[in-house]
Formats: structure tokens, C-alpha cells, sequence
């Protein structure tokens, strides 16, 4: 499994499962790149069940699933890859903990020395948050264009950008070179989540 370009879905784990899984399952009658289950579960959740019924339906459309942050859950679910916020502490040790192949992606923000390390450990991909100011990003600055347009000089992998981006404001985008958008509330917070991702698609198949 790898990660393609497209779509970047993040869902959150604490939204009520049966909705969750729905529209998750409306939002997979289109391509997606991957879907990422946010570090956002509730207190007592089954993690590893949902997590594992997530990967059911992605796995069938050939979509792999990072989880956010919580490396662990990759040893006993079938998730795909860990998505970490931060640079993890002792990466190659954590490696071995893991003791199998995962995919593996970064939030990056304006520090090029991320970038550099996301490149030297061969990550998958990274994440630049957040683009425009965003309610699901608050807790990122804004990223300066010119750090991505360094970033797609020296990263070998997939970019992707994330934060605030609708396809309303894609046609900003147009200079840059990235490989995707990530997105939350524009298509889990939309009755057709499918709809809301073929909007989204249109844009960057025009860029």
C-alpha cells in the first residue's frame, strides 16, 4: 500500500460511529489519497475496533489509514502508517518497536530543519499546516508559500497541504507544487461527503 496524490481525508474518532463510518463510506464512492483517524478519541472509546472497521472500508477502495500520533495502535490494528505532529524522539528505535513496514507522514509548518529530517528518514509524505486560518487547525501557524515552494526543491515525497482549504480559495494554490489536499470539516461536515470531495477534485485536477 502507498500513498497516491489526491485527497487526504482526516476524520474524527469522536463523532458518533455510525455517522462517522457512513459518511465515511459516502466520501470513499471517490478517490481518495488516504484517511488519517485524528488523535481525538473519547475517553473509554474502543480504539483499536474502530480503527480496524475504518481500515475495512478504506482497505476495499485500496486507501490506506494512518493513525495520528499513537504509534502503538499500529501493532494491533491494521492500520497502515502513523501521521506524527512532531518530530518523534528516537525514530529509529521507534522503528524497531513497531517491527514491521508503515507508512509515515509529518505536519510541517515553517521550519525547514523538519523538512530536512522528513527527507533523511525517507518519510511518505508531509503535511503543511496549516494554509489558511482553520477552526479544525488551530492549533498550527500560518505557513509562508515561500517554505513550500523550498520544501518542493529538497523533499523527495508526496506534499500535501492542509488547513482552512476549501475549493473556493484552491485557485490561491496555483503556483505552488503539491501533490494534495488534506481536508476535515469540508467533507465530514457535509451531507455528501462524496459531492464535497469531487468539488475539491475538480479544483486540483485544474491546477
Amino acid at each position: 500500500m502507498s500513498i497516491k496524490s489526491g485527497i487526504y481525508l482526516v476524520i474524527d474518532p469522536s463523532m458518533e460511529e455510525s455517522l462517522l463510518l457512513s459518511k465515511l463510506n459516502a466520501a470513499l464512492k471517490e478517490k481518495l489519497a488516504a484517511v488519517q483517524v485524528w488523535d481525538n478519541f473519547k475517553e473509554g472509546q474502543n480504539s483499536t475496533n474502530l480503527i480496524d472497521k475504518v481500515c475495512e472500508l478504506c482497505h476495499a477502495k485500496h486507501v490506506p489509514v494512518f493513525i495520528n500520533n499513537r504509534w502503538k495502535l499500529l501493532q494491533n490494528t491494521s492500520a497502515d502508517g502513523v501521521h506524527f505532529d512532531e518530530i518523534p524522539e528516537n525514530y529509529s528505535e521507534l522503528k524497531a518497536k513497531i517491527g514491521q513496514p508503515f507508512l509515515s507522514g509529518l505536519t510541517c509548518n515553517n521550519d525547514l530543519e523538519w523538512i530536512r529530517w522528513a527527507n533523511e528518514n525517507k518519510l511518505d509524505y508531509i503535511s503543511f499546516c496549516s494554509i489558511f486560518p482553520s477552526t479544525t487547525a488551530n492549533s498550527c501557524d500560518l505557513v509562508e508559500f515561500e517554505t513550500i515552494r523550498e520544501a518542493s526543491k529538497t523533499f523527495s515525497a508526496a506534499i500535501f497541504l492542509a488547513g482552512g482549504i476549501k475549493p473556493e480559495n484552491m485557485d490561491k494554490l496555483s503556483d505552488l507544487k503539491y501533490n494534495g489536499v488534506a481536508v476535515v470539516s469540508g467533507v465530514m461536515s457535509s451531507d455528501t461527503p462524496d459531492l464535497a470531495i469531487k468539488k475539491y477534485q475538480e479544483k486540483l485536477n485544474s491546477k
